[in-house]
């Protein structure tokens, strides 16, 4: 009889031939779940699982909905989200959180209690707020509330255009308009902001990476052309939580997460997936879980 062969890494080879005990860079993602896979948590796993992260869950809401739109929202009770964090984290822990939506004010208040009952740090907030058809995800309440509790506990967050326009009351049109933003997401309490400029016209995206010291990134690339862009903002956040639970800087974490973006856009924009906007290619190039030594 033949023996199988097994793709295991070189990494992995002879470890209990030594003494060290390992561990895998574990990311929560607290998010939504699409039923059609493309984006929120199911989105966030598949990133973490390319970027050889373990990834975990707390779900805040159940959505029916495909590559054509949403057909229905069921929100997760604040005790039930509580539960699931408080599980994950008293057992597992986590090296980095990735938040996505985050539908009402008492689910933003059960996320922002839970970062400062678990002490949690590299946390990425995507404020998932407008839907592609423009239609408002989330209350005005809610929105306070985010801005007033979350956005001091977290270290960056990650709005397209139309949620820093939202979050700052205006229509963002250019470059100039996205730095006077994202200060004003800053004076509103951010410690970082990354407004996501790919919604502006033209055949180069500009994002800005802007801290809480006022320093400015700009990085800009060719556009990608594709039909398939569902649940690009949701992939770039998580592999953002990714990156930083690996050991990268913020700035390191963003353009590492950009390019994995761009890569997985490219790779999937020949592949047809629904009748709508489909997926990206997650698994375009995968790599091997990392492995972290614990002292």
């Amino acid at each position: 009889m033949k023996t199988a062969k097994t793709n295991v890494p070189d990494s992995y080879k002879d470890m209990t031939l030594n003494s060290l005990i390992y561990e895998y860079p574990r990311v929560l993602s607290i998010a939504g779940s699409d039923s059609g896979g493309g984006a929120g948590i199911q989105a966030d796993l598949k990133t973490f699982s390319a970027l050889g992260c373990f990834g975990m869950t707390a779900i805040t809401a159940i959505t029916a909905q495909n590559t054509c739109g949403v057909r229905a929202i069921h929100g997760v009770p604040p005790d039930m989200l509580r539960d699931q964090i408080d599980a994950v984290l008293e057992d597992l822990g986590a090296h980095a959180v990735k938040i996505g939506m985050l539908h009402s004010p008492d689910i933003v208040r059960t996320v922002a209690e839970a970062i400062g009952r678990h002490d949690l740090h590299n946390v990425v907030f995507d404020p998932v707020m407008v839907a592609t058809s423009g239609a408002v995800l989330i209350d005005n309440e809610a929105v306070d509330v985010l801005v007033r509790e979350l956005f001091p506990c977290v270290a960056v967050i990650t709005p397209n255009l139309d949620e820093a326009a939202l979050l700052v009351g205006r229509t963002l049109n250019c470059e100039e308009d996205m730095a006077f933003a994202a200060q004003d997401l800053i004076g509103k309490g951010a410690r970082a902001v990354l407004i996501k400029g790919g919604h502006l016209p033209g055949d180069t995206v500009i994002d800005l990476l802007m801290t809480q010291s006022g320093e400015k990134t700009w990085m800009q690339a060719p556009r990608i052309q594709s039909p398939n862009t569902h649940g690009t903002g949701c992939t770039l956040s998580s592999a953002m939580a990714a990156h930083l639970a690996l050991g990268a800087t913020l700035l390191e974490s963003v353009q590492r997460a950009r390019l994995y973006v761009r890569d997985a856009l490219q790779a999937g924009a020949a592949v047809r997936s629904g009748r709508g906007s489909g997926p990206l290619n997650h698994g375009h190039s995968p790599v091997a879980m990392h492995l972290k030594t614990l002292a």
